[in-house]
């Protein structure tokens, strides 16, 4: 059974990730799913797995309407963008369904993936499972992050997750175009920290974290 939809290309401030818009849901909700490798993929979204075939596709991110794909530097989005959303838009033509099962929260995070996440992430810190502890701010700083960061960074093709509270410290992991972006450290200073130290006193600073 034939599902037509339209799919265009956009730019994200990731010179290496291309955000392809569909005119339907992708994935159920506010669920989000990012794969780093076809292994990653395999069992939970048919879609990312069909585009890791493609030989520079290093990581993909599903949220709403959008897949934003993130591609090495072997080439120039000039060459594939329009093949690309070519071949998205004749794959979710002939498929109802991009994500068959949302994955867990770390089902793409490998030891490597992790260090590969912290090097392209500058300024990025290793926080442990370990050391995260709920606290009485977390609701808080979850609710203004839904309200006023998720719709900026889901329109540039990415998302930025809250982890932990810790010691006046926000530590939010950046994932899809937001990972290894280059305006990523002014995003988390000049936009999310300056918001949530100007609404909650104990906020002193934020940071990316894997």
């Amino acid at each position: 059974m034939s599902h037509p939809v339209s799919v265009y290309a956009e730019m994200t401030p990731n010179p290496e990730v291309m955000k392809f818009v569909a005119d339907r849901p992708l994935i159920d909700g506010s669920e989000q799913a990012e794969f780093n490798s076809k292994a990653s993929a395999t069992g939970y979204s048919s879609l990312a797995e069909e585009l890791f075939n493609f030989p520079f596709v290093t990581g993909v991110f599903i949220s709403g309407g959008f897949v934003s794909v993130t591609k090495d530097d072997s080439i120039g989005w000039e060459m594939i963008a329009m093949q690309m959303r070519e071949y998205i838009q004749g794959w979710l033509t002939e498929h109802e369904t991009a994500v068959e099962k949302i994955p867990p929260a770390l089902v793409q995070q490998s030891e490597t993936a992790g260090a590969e996440a912290t090097a392209k992430t500058e300024g990025a810190v290793q926080l442990d499972d370990a050391d995260i502890v709920p606290t009485e701010h977390d609701e808080a700083i979850v609710a203004l992050l839904e309200e006023f960061v998720r719709p900026a960074v889901e329109a540039d093709g990415g998302a930025i997750d809250f982890r932990a509270f810790v010691k006046g410290t926000v530590h939010v992991r950046l994932r899809g175009a937001c990972a290894g972006c280059p305006s990523s450290t002014a995003t988390l200073k000049d936009g999310i920290e300056r918001l949530l130290t100007s609404k909650l006193d104990v906020v002193q600073s934020v940071v990316a974290s894997v």
